[in-house]
Formats: C-alpha cells, sequence, structure tokens
C-alpha cells in the first residue's frame, strides 16, 4: 500500500532565508564581481555620453541602425545605467553579507580559548614524542607553553596534563581585511563617480585659463556636483618643452621626455608659484590634479581681410596624427564677411613633398615646418550645433577655388614668416610662428584616498590569507610506568600544510633537550 508524501513547504520567510544566503555566498559574490568587469566593457568600447557628448552623438549618428538601440540599453551610459548600478549594489550587498557573519564568528573565537587536547595525538596527521621522568612533567608542560607563546600561539592549559595551543588567525583576518577592502573600495568609487568631476583643455604657450566650466574643452561633472561649488585657480603655460631620440637610428624620433613649465595660484587672484608638470608628475593643487596628457604645435597665423583689418590672430593648437606629429587642425573665422572663413589643413615639423603621399613630415622635432592648408567659406556652426576644435563641418560650407577658376579646391602652403593671397580678393594670411601646447587633463576625485588605501589593504589582506596557515599544536602526558612519562605533541592544520611537521618537530627537540632524561645519560625519542 503506497502512501503519498507531503512535501514541505519554504513559505515566504523560508525563501526569503534561501535568497539571502545564496546572496552572501562566496561563489555569488565573485560571480558578481565577475559581471561588473564584463558589465563595464561597454564603456570602454562605446563613446560616453558624460564624457564626450558631440562624439556620442556623433557616433549614433552615423550608426542610424544600430545607434538608438544601444542607446536604449544604455550603452552610452554604462556607469550610469540601472543595470550597472544593480550589479553595483548587488555585490556590494552580497560583501557585506559575507563579511559580517564571519566577523562575529571571528571575534567569538578571539574571545574563547583553544578546544581542549585529543586524547589520541598519535592519531593526528603530525606526531611526535619524548619520555620524562614524572617528576619533570610539570617543568616540561610549562616549556612547552613558553615555546608556543613564543611562536604567537594562543595557548590554554585545561588540565594539568595537557597544553592546547592555536595560530593562524591572521589568515582569518587578512581575508575579512581583502573582502571589506573591496566594500571600502566600491564606496570609494562611488563617492569619486558621485561628488568628482573632470575636464580636458588645450593651452598654447604663453597663454593662461582659468578653471571655470565655460573655459574648458571638456566638462564631465558628477551626478551631485554643482559647477557653482568649485574653487577656480589659474594656471600659465610660460614653456612647453619636447625631447625626440635623434642618435639611435632604430629608435630615430622616439619621444624621450615631455614637460610643462607653468606658474600657477591655487587660488582666483592668489599668488603665482613656478611649478612643472610633466608625464607620471601631475601638479597637485587644493582642488584639482592637472595631468600633461597630450603635447603638440600651434602654429600662430594672422588673418586680415582685403582692407587689412586683423580678423584673427592667434595660436591655434593641430592634433598630431602619427610618430612624425604629422597634425591637423583648423582655424575658424567667425569675423569674416561676407561670409565666414575656414581653413583646414595640415602642419610638419619637418615638412618634405613625398612623390607618392604628398606633404609628410619626417621628424616629430621643429627642423623645417610647414602650413598646408585649404580654405572654405560659408556657416562654421550650422544650426549652432557643437563642433571640436580641430574639425570643421565641410559639408555645410563651400570650397574656395584659386583664382584661375579651376575647380580644384584653393591650396596653400605657407614656411614662417611667409604671407599668402587668399583667393577673390579675400584678404591674406600670414604664418607667423610655431609655438608648442600643452594638453591638460583636470581631475577632482575626492575618493581617491579611500580606493589606495583600500587597494592596500586588500593586497596585504590577500597576501595574509594566501601565506598564513591556520594550525592547531596540542601537547599532552601519558603515565608510562617506572617514574616515567611519555610526552605527546601533536599537530593539525586546516588545509594543506607542509611547514606543520616542522613546528612539531621542533617543539618535540626543544622539549627533548631540556626535560627528556631516564636518569642513565640517554634522551630517548619515541613515535
Amino acid at each position: 500500500m503506497s502512501t503519498s508524501v507531503t512535501q514541505p513547504t519554504l513559505g515566504l520567510v523560508g525563501w526569503a532565508r534561501w535568497a539571502w544566503r545564496q546572496l552572501t555566498s562566496m561563489k555569488t559574490a565573485l560571480f558578481l564581481l565577475l559581471l561588473l568587469a564584463i558589465g563595464a566593457v561597454p564603456g570602454s568600447m562605446f563613446p560616453q555620453r558624460s564624457l564626450d557628448p558631440s562624439r556620442t552623438a556623433d557616433w549614433i549618428q552615423r550608426h542610424p541602425d544600430a545607434g538608438p538601440i544601444l542607446d536604449r540599453f544604455y550603452a552610452f551610459d554604462v556607469y550610469s545605467s540601472p543595470w550597472f548600478s544593480a550589479i553595483y549594489l548587488l555585490l556590494f550587498t552580497s560583501l557585506i553579507g559575507c563579511i559580517v557573519p564571519r566577523t562575529i564568528i571571528l571575534a567569538r573565537q578571539l574571545r574563547g580559548q583553544p578546544p581542549r587536547t585529543p586524547r589520541r595525538l598519535e592519531r593526528l596527521e603530525v606526531h611526535d614524542a619524548l619520555v620524562v621522568r614524572d617528576e619533570d612533567v610539570p617543568a616540561a608542560l610549562d616549556s612547552a607553553a613558553r615555546a608556543l607563546r613564543r611562536k604567537r600561539y594562543r595557548v590554554a592549559r585545561h588540565d594539568d596534563e595537557t597544553v592546547s595551543a592555536e595560530g593562524g588567525y591572521l589568515k582569518e583576518v587578512g581575508n575579512l581585511a581583502f573582502h571589506g577592502s573591496l566594500v571600502t573600495l566600491i564606496v570609494g568609487l562611488a563617492i569619486g563617480h558621485l561628488y568628482g568631476w573632470r575636464a580636458d583643455i588645450v593651452v598654447p604657450e604663453g597663454e593662461s585659463f582659468v578653471s571655470t566650466v565655460t573655459r574648458y574643452d571638456t566638462w564631465a561633472p558628477g551626478p551631485l556636483v554643482d559647477a557653482a561649488d568649485l574653487t577656480p585657480f589659474e594656471l600659465t603655460v610660460e614653456e612647453m618643452t619636447a625631447r625626440f631620440e635623434e642618435d639611435h637610428q632604430s629608435q630615430l624620433g622616439m619621444p624621450r621626455a615631455f614637460s610643462a613649465s607653468v606658474t600657477y595660484a591655487e587660488r582666483l587672484g592668489g599668488e603665482h608659484q613656478p611649478g612643472r608638470v610633466a608625464v607620471n608628475h601631475p601638479l597637485e593643487l587644493d582642488d584639482a590634479t592637472v595631468f600633461l596628457l597630450g603635447n603638440g604645435y600651434a602654429p600662430f597665423v594672422t588673418v586680415k581681410d582685403d582692407q587689412g583689418e586683423t580678423l584673427y590672430r592667434g595660436a591655434t593648437p593641430f592634433l598630431a596624427q602619427d610618430g612624425t606629429y604629422r597634425s591637423t587642425g583648423a582655424i575658424k573665422i567667425g569675423a569674416a564677411e561676407p561670409e565666414q572663413l575656414g581653413f583646414v589643413g595640415l602642419f610638419l615639423p619637418t615638412a618634405v613633398i613625398d612623390e607618392v603621399n604628398g606633404p609628410i613630415s619626417i621628424f616629430p622635432d621643429l627642423r623645417h615646418p610647414a602650413l598646408a592648408m585649404s580654405l572654405y567659406e560659408g556657416e562654421l556652426y550650422p544650426e549652432g550645433g557643437a563642433q571640436s576644435v580641430f574639425t570643421i563641418d565641410t559639408e555645410s560650407m563651400t570650397a574656395v577655388g584659386p583664382d584661375d577658376g579651376s575647380e580644384d579646391v584653393a591650396r596653400l602652403w605657407l614656411r614662417p614668416g611667409e604671407t599668402a593671397e587668399l583667393p577673390g580678393d579675400r584678404g591674406t594670411i600670414t604664418f607667423d610662428r610655431v609655438d608648442r601646447f600643452a594638453g591638460f587633463a583636470v581631475r577632482h576625485d575626492p575618493g581617491q584616498g579611500l580606493v589606495l588605501a583600500s587597494s592596500l589593504v586588500a593586497l596585504l589582506g590577500l597576501i595574509a590569507s594566501l601565506t598564513i596557515r591556520r594550525r592547531r599544536v596540542f601537547v599532552r602526558v601519558r603515565p608510562a610506568g617506572e617514574g616515567l612519562s611519555v610526552l605527546h605533541v601533536g599537530g593539525m592544520a586546516k588545509g594543506d600544510d607542509d611547514g606543520l611537521g616542522r613546528i612539531v618537530a621542533g617543539i618535540a627537540d626543544d622539549l627533548s633537550e631540556q626535560h627528556a632524561d631516564t636518569g642513565d645519560g640517554t634522551q630517548p625519542r619515541v613515535g
């Protein structure tokens, strides 16, 4: 006769406990950590709207099919997306759930005593023994306790015949420190994301800038940053220096050193002081850090109209495209009439004309500079759209041809100090000289100190958890008759431990030298 079996049901509380145990397991924490790393991959594959809105909009426009779909799944706002935040918060909760119970268990172990000595130490994985006289037993047990304390073991004497010792608690402390540091690392990253900001700016030699939102070329604030709360600082680029390899032919033209000599004031209108910004040597200010991330050339150009009035005069940064500093750039003349003018072209620090490739540069330093330009006219900023300082939207403008009436675009080739007439009596352009520019990245990250400290603690905790062994060592006395006793020393470890045998043998050797004596001059060892 068969009877039906009623399966127990978990209920709401049971399911909640099960879900909490799954979330707070180490396996889940590691999986979420891996998932967080995978989730950050799209942030490096696609332009992020918070860093460069114009580039993001351009990417979506150039990919009309994939762009809107990816945007719907926050591919261009990865780090502020709901799914990335969910992984972030779940990992944070999982780590907290792992750490708190284990910390409580460790605290209880530290408050308690090592466990009692097992009755049969010879059954332990590591064991040794020696014979002592009955009257020497108390002294031998005291010596064993002192030797274990010197090795930083916690020692307990539960009775007059045993010694219990336990060591390696720093292994669990290191493990908890590692996981706790991951929590504080996440908190530090969150603080930096919410309250930090980053900006980029290109500054030619001899020019200054004040740290304001409108002055930066790009500006990416955190969600809780108020631009009105920023403390403006002043910085002037006095000289930008660069050194390239010239002696070794195999490395000819390779960069060797870049640095910018600057003067700065921590506060607007404050006292100016000299400084130097170089690669891996940022300028540390009170509320920001200035990094040197780029450098290049800024041709100093003067453009005049047909009446001789100056329409534009200044250094214009050109962006390097290769190791020889073949640079592209644009000069925008918004004051030109009746139509605005735009020059696009190349700056070549060591210019030659190649029969196949045309104008090229063969060395990155200023040896034989030249400026190759084409001229366009029309609306520089159609519909008021944002535009890079290095480019011009030539599709909304008309190419200006030479005066001979051909349909080719007018080409202007200038050396420093030379002046060229613009086609159609539009005026002149003069290539006065070449300045260098420095590309700065300005960062404010209030969580970086916490992130650095957490990383160091995590590293130390990981080293401790991998190198320290959890061990227990016991000593027990058994009577052997005829006024003698056998002193057993045994040890056990959590996991594989090649050093446990040496610990037990060392304790036994010390006790043998001090107390093992049968009365006939021998020091017997048994085991």
